[in-house]
């Protein structure tokens, strides 16, 4: 099960490269809901009104790991769009029968990032 998840995770962040609305739709399940630091347990079609439209500029993602734990999987990558802007995140997606039905989205940073090495950013 555990393979079976990963491959299914990767199809996803797949379909945005491949801009395969279609594909993505394949494994996200009916009652799915999305939640990040800007959005609150989003369903289904709120998600792919609200999120699907970044598919247009995401270029390729760098799986940095892919943990599967039961029934989920726990990924980090660094996104790269297509006007050369990257951005490293952490998601869990949760799954169950085949489909996720969970993600929650944990923000990453640009890269490069914009302090130096061994610095901070006053917030």
């Amino acid at each position: 099960m555990a393979n079976k998840n990963v491959a299914i995770a990767r199809r996803c962040y797949q379909a945005y490269v491949d801009k395969d609305r279609a594909a993505l739709e394949a494994v996200i399940a009916e009652d799915f809901h999305f939640t990040s630091p800007l959005d609150n347990r989003l369903d289904r079609a709120t998600y792919f009104e609200r999120c699907w439209p970044n598919s247009l500029t995401i270029e390729a993602f760098d799986f940095i790991r892919l943990v599967p734990e039961g029934e989920t999987v726990v990924v980090t990558y660094e996104g790269r769009r297509q006007r050369g802007k990257s951005f490293r995140n952490t998601e869990v997606l949760t799954l169950r029968d085949g489909k996720i039905v969970e993600t929650e989205v944990y923000f990453g940073w640009s890269l490069p990032h914009p302090a130096k090495e061994g610095g901070f950013l006053n917030a």
